[in-house]
């Protein structure tokens, strides 16, 4: 009979222990491989969501903010959000008649439609006004300028700008004139001629004399920019609280709508 070698056996115990200690470090190491690739899998979907919401975050924020925003130089009187120059009773610009209807009127100086809109209804929207019963947003903007900062439609706004700045006692006046001097003739109005048209309606000289300046071009960019965003296609736009109102041509219409909208 034959004696089992001792040390045969031995060897494959220890070959055996070998490979399966091999065997546990292989194991080992695929776990931790495992545990590495679902930690860069979660850290990278962490990123990817963090990366989709800042990018949401933009196009929201690019959506949402106003170009006013980026304006560095915004006239006094206006708003920062539409570049909307208000009036309440005492027909100063900036001032409101809190809790009355909102009536928004977008305007440019060389639309002969807007000037319509001013023959039919500024003595009408001065009463409501005056009387509380309303709060008129003016809107000067520049479409028809093409861009053109040597046009009428372009200067006439940045006019406008200066005086709801520096005179805003005087804007209501001013903006009343600037149509009456389109409507002089047929040559677009000169800058000399704004000036001494600013200082007729009540305008100091030191602020009329700075209209040439053009100081407001960026802001007279960014509400044209905002008007065209809003989806308006046209002036005169104008909105009841927010409603677009279109029966404007007809004498005593807006008057109605905006005491309608009053209550009375």
């Amino acid at each position: 009979m034959t004696k089992p070698n001792s040390s045969s056996s031995s060897t494959k115990a220890q070959r055996r222990d070998a490979a399966r200690e091999q065997a546990q470090k292989l194991r080992a190491a695929q776990a931790k491989r495992e545990k590495r690739n679902r930690t860069l899998l979660i850290g990278g979907g962490v990123v990817l969501v963090l990366a989709v919401a800042a990018a949401l975050f933009f196009i929201i924020r690019e959506g949402t903010q106003s170009a006013i925003a980026d304006v560095e130089n915004v006239p006094e009187n206006t708003s920062v959000e539409d570049g909307g120059i208000s009036m309440g009773e005492d027909l100063v610009a900036g001032t409101e008649n809190e809790g009355a209807p909102v009536l928004d009127v977008y305007l440019d100086f060389a639309c002969p439609h807007c000037a319509n809109f001013e023959d039919v209804n500024s003595e009408d929207i001065d009463e409501l006004v005056s009387n509380g019963a309303a709060t008129v947003v003016y809107h000067p903007v520049s479409i028809l300028s093409r861009g053109d900062q040597n046009s009428w439609s372009w200067r006439s706004a940045e006019a406008a700008a200066v005086v709801a700045d520096g005179a805003p006692e005087a804007y209501n006046d001013f903006q009343g004139a600037l149509f009456d001097l389109n409507a002089q003739g047929q040559a677009e109005p000169t800058d000399e001629q704004i000036v001494q048209t600013a200082v007729d309606s009540g305008v100091p000289q030191d602020v009329a004399s700075t209209i040439p300046d053009q100081r407001f071009n960026a802001w007279v960019d960014a509400t044209t920019q905002e008007f065209s965003r809003d989806g308006y296609g046209a002036t005169p736009t104008i909105l009841i609280d927010g409603e677009e109102f279109q029966e404007w041509s007809t004498p005593g219409s807006l008057a109605e709508a905006l005491r309608a909208a009053s209550g009375e």
